[in-house]
């Protein structure tokens, strides 16, 4: 997959940036000195942490390069480096008293083992914080799937996307085995959105980026088309003109 476009990501920062002081209010920490922010995208992320925790040291780390840069130029006063939450966990340089990561392992495979290494890298008494997007019930996400498997694409599309997230059985056990006390809840968000396009200008930067990457621009339009086509009875027009974009998350903080 190409790299990450933080300016077309940050089109919607307020919405996208929510579920980040959501998580970041519900963690229970005493005087945190060292933080880190996995998948800290343009920093927006890193920078709530640096407001509820502003006597921290606080590390946001991503694999994008263009998320890196976006988040050194807005956000000089923290540091950013480039980091594969895959195979990079021995790199770092000693251990957090929070680690976090909002709306990132959803990319990530084998969460189980994730969870476990992201846990390692805590001192006694840290707390891991996550949110995960939990759409995959929603009528986009399932519109993006039926476009890219129908007669028209399967040809062009020649793979299917893999979903690493789990049930919430599955994090429940994990989280049983791997912390002291943990923490679940989800939440579903009500975005305003300004139009039904404003759904797919959202998903450009996210769920639909895996099949735009390998189209030309002409194919680009045309499958974002064929999506919205179908998407648009789902989300109607409010009186007021705008519409309802439902976004469920997962959350979770736990205690090593």
């Amino acid at each position: 997959m190409g790299d990450w476009n933080s300016e077309q990501y940050l089109k919607f920062k307020k919405e996208r940036t929510q579920p980040s002081f959501d998580l970041a209010e519900k963690i229970e920490a005493v005087n945190p000195k060292r933080i880190i922010d996995i998948g800290c995208g343009p920093g927006n992320s890193t920078a709530v942490l640096k407001k509820q925790f502003p006597d921290a040291y606080i590390l946001g780390v991503d694999f994008s390069p263009n998320m890196i840069e976006k988040a050194k130029t807005d956000y000089p006063d923290m540091d950013f480096m480039l980091f594969d939450a895959e195979k990079d966990f021995d790199k770092l340089n000693g251990n957090f008293d929070i680690v976090f990561s909002n709306a990132c392992i959803q990319w990530i495979p084998n969460h189980r083992k994730l969870l476990t290494e992201m846990m390692g890298v805590l001192n006694s008494g840290g707390v891991l914080a996550v949110q995960i997007p939990f759409q995959f019930d929603q009528p986009m996400h399932k519109a993006i799937q039926q476009v890219a498997a129908g007669v028209k694409w399967k040809e062009i599309i020649p793979f299917e996307r893999v979903f690493n997230i789990l049930s919430e059985n599955e994090y429940f056990d994990i989280l049983c085995e791997l912390s002291s006390d943990f923490t679940m809840w989800k939440t579903v968000y009500f975005h305003r959105m300004p139009s039904q396009f404003s759904i797919i200008e959202w998903y450009r930067a996210t769920g639909l980026k895996p099949y735009l990457d390998i189209l030309s621009d002409k194919m680009k339009a045309e499958f974002e088309n064929d999506v919205f086509e179908k998407i648009k009875p789902f989300y109607p027009v409010q009186q007021n003109g705008e519409v309802i974009f439902r976004f469920p998350r997962l959350f979770f903080t736990a205690v090593k």
